[in-house]
Order: C-alpha cells, then structure tokens, then sequence
C-alpha cells in the first residue's frame, strides 16, 4: 500500500504544470528578426522619403504598415510556436501521469488478490480434505461389510453356516426377530455421515446397513452418489424445492407423473444436462440410476407407512432423497 501511495503521489509530480522560462529561444529569434527588419525597413523608407507634401498622410501610413505588419506576423509565428511547445509538453507529462495511475492501480488489485487467494485456497483445500476423508470412511465400512460376509463363507466348519445361524428350530428368520430398524437411524443412514468424525452418522449407518431392506436402499444410494461425484456432482451443492408430504404419500402410493411432478425439486441444469448424458452413454451409470430407483420406491413406501409428516419432511432433505430427484427427473419419474 505505501508503494501505491508512492507511485500516486509520483504520478500527481509528473502531472505539475512545469515553469515555462520567460523567454524562449522563439521569443528571442523573433525579437532579433522583429529589430532586424524595422532597423532595415526605417532605414529604407527614410531615405527615399520626400516628394509632394499632399501625399504625406497617405505615405506615412503605408510606412507603418510596411513597418509593423511583418513584425506582427513574426510575433504571431512565435507565439504559435510557444504554445505548441506548451501543448507537446503537456501532453507528455499528462500521458506519463495515466500511465503511474494506471501501474498504481494495478499494483493496488494484485495486492488484494494476493491477500484474498490464500485464504480461498485454503477453504477450497479443506472442502476438498473433508470429502475425501467422508468418501473414505463410506468405503472403509462397505469394504469391512463385503469382507466379512466373505470370511463367513470362506470358514471351514469352525463356525455353522450363516443360513444355519438365521434360521430357528421352527423355521423363522432371525432377521425376523430382530427389532426394526428405528425410523431416525434410517433417515440418519440415508443421509450419510457428515464428516469422518460424525460417530452418530456413522453408528447409525451401521444399523441401517444390519437392517436387510435398509441396507438394499443403503447401498443403493452409495453406489449413485459415488458414480455422481466423479462428474463433480454433489447433493450438498443441490438444494431441493421441497415438496409437501402429501405429495409424498400419494407418491408412496404408486402416483407417478405430473400429479407428484413436484417431487422433482432439484433445477440445476447443468448437473441435470451431465446426468442425462451419462444416463444415456453409461450402461453403468443407467443400470446402477435404475436399480437405486427401484430400491428407493419399496424403501420410501416401507416407510411412509409408519413416519410422520415431519419424519417425511426430514427424510426430503437427505442426499438419497435429493439424488432421486435428480435422477427421478432425468428418468422421467416426474413427466
């Protein structure tokens, strides 16, 4: 900043109307021509003077023109001169004062922009630290779960088979008398942990992902929010239009179309247009859209029935939710 004031106060130096000597060498050139001539011309017409008194009057007027016009001529070139020179001087100093303000300012703009970069950059790196570190510990737990059911399989006859442990003596499931999976654990789940450190997100994953449906829809969502982020695409950066929980229900019931069309309340175009390219170039990315739509219909009408209108609302706001109105609306759930 003392640098800019410096190069401002140089630039308003440079702009000082500068002192013009009293007489310049144009002054001086047309004083000695302006002595020259009346010492010639006076010399001439006083010689030749005389002759008829009568024409005295008219003489002597024709003596000062002869005398005094190129004089004035001379004065008037110098003058034009001086203020040419004037005007030349001017204009160099008033150019070279733009100039200082212009490299001022500029100087000035980049100093605020080397305050402020470091400070975004910094935020932007912690954005990015915080997803990693989320995306990390959602493929920690779905590896830890894949290689456990994997070991199970693989075990000998140290331990029974896991269909002999989840079925009783008579026949039933022991998933089946297993409590349900409460409904904030579930709508917990569907939102995933915040950050690595979310134990309550994270607990609550764990439960859903023990809970048999819970985990279908679970999983599901994972793998689409996961295809999603390679495309830039993030659900905390979509904030839905929320839809009321009527509209939800009738949903629930098996309504489609324009009648639950304000379901779809996610508008971003571009991750929409992304989307809808990917849907149609990515069998991937289609068959794994469409899975998670069919899982996200059962799961939602498994759990309309016992929530609440303000359960229905909080459910609304999870990404799972926000991700199937993005894809529901790319699909055409909603047309």
């Amino acid at each position: 900043m003392a640098e800019t004031r410096d190069e401002s106060q140089t630039s308003l130096g440079l702009y000082q109307r500068p002192q013009i000597p009293r007489a310049s060498g144009f002054e001086i050139a047309a004083a000695a021509a302006s002595i020259a001539w009346l010492a010639i011309a006076g010399g001439f017409l006083v010689l030749t003077s005389g002759g008829d008194s009568d024409a005295a009057g008219l003489r002597f007027a024709m003596t000062a023109l002869a005398l005094f016009l190129p004089v004035g001529m001379i004065w008037v070139a110098a003058t034009a001169a001086r203020a040419s020179r004037v005007m030349r001087e001017e204009s160099q100093r008033l150019q070279a004062a733009v100039e200082a303000l212009r490299r001022a300012y500029l100087a000035q703009e980049q100093g605020r922009h080397s305050v402020a970069e470091p400070s975004v950059s910094k935020k932007l790196d912690e954005i990015a630290a915080l997803q990693r570190r989320t995306d990390a510990a959602l493929a920690v737990f779905t590896s830890s779960r894949s290689a456990g059911a994997a070991a199970a399989a693989a075990d000998p006859a140290g331990e029974p088979a896991a269909d002999d442990q989840a079925t009783l003596a008579l026949g039933t499931p022991a998933e089946a008398l297993a409590p349900p999976l409460a409904t904030e654990d579930f709508i917990r789940a569907l939102n995933f942990p915040e950050t690595a450190e979310d134990m309550e997100g994270f607990a609550a994953l764990r439960r859903a992902l023990a809970d048999r449906q819970a985990s279908q829809l679970v999983t599901a969502a994972q793998d689409v929010l996961t295809l999603l982020s390679q495309d830039g695409i993030y659900m905390d950066d979509l904030p839905p239009d929320m839809a009321r929980p009527e509209v939800w229900r009738r949903f629930a019931k098996g309504e489609r179309g324009r009648t639950i069309a304000s379901l779809g309340g996610i508008h971003d175009r571009s991750s929409l247009a992304i989307s809808a390219a990917r849907m149609k170039q990515d069998p991937i990315f289609r068959d794994a859209a469409h899975h998670f739509l069919r899982r996200f219909d059962h799961g939602f009408a498994a759990f309309e029935a016992r929530a609440s209108d303000a359960e229905i609302q909080s459910f609304a706001d999870t990404r799972t939710a926000r991700a199937f109105m993005l894809l529901g609306r790319v699909a055409g759930t909603f047309d």
